[in-house]
C-alpha cells in the first residue's frame, strides 16, 4: 500500500465516521424536539418556566 493510498483511505473513512456523528446528533435532535412537543401537549412544562417564584 503507498503513503498516497494509506492517507486518501484514511480521509475517507475520517469523513464517513465525522458525517455519521452528524447525522447522529440530527436524529436525536428531532427525536428529543418531538417528545417535548409531545410532552407539552400533555401539560408538563419545563422547571425554567414555574410562574410562582
Amino acid at each position: 500500500m503507498s503513503h498516497l493510498t494509506y492517507v486518501m483511505i484514511s480521509y475517507i473513512v475520517s469523513a464517513i465516521v465525522l458525517l455519521g456523528l452528524v447525522a447522529w446528533v440530527l436524529i436525536d435532535q428531532y427525536i428529543q424536539k418531538s417528545e417535548l412537543q409531545r410532552l407539552e401537549k400533555l401539560g408538563v412544562r419545563r422547571r425554567s418556566q414555574r410562574e410562582n417564584r
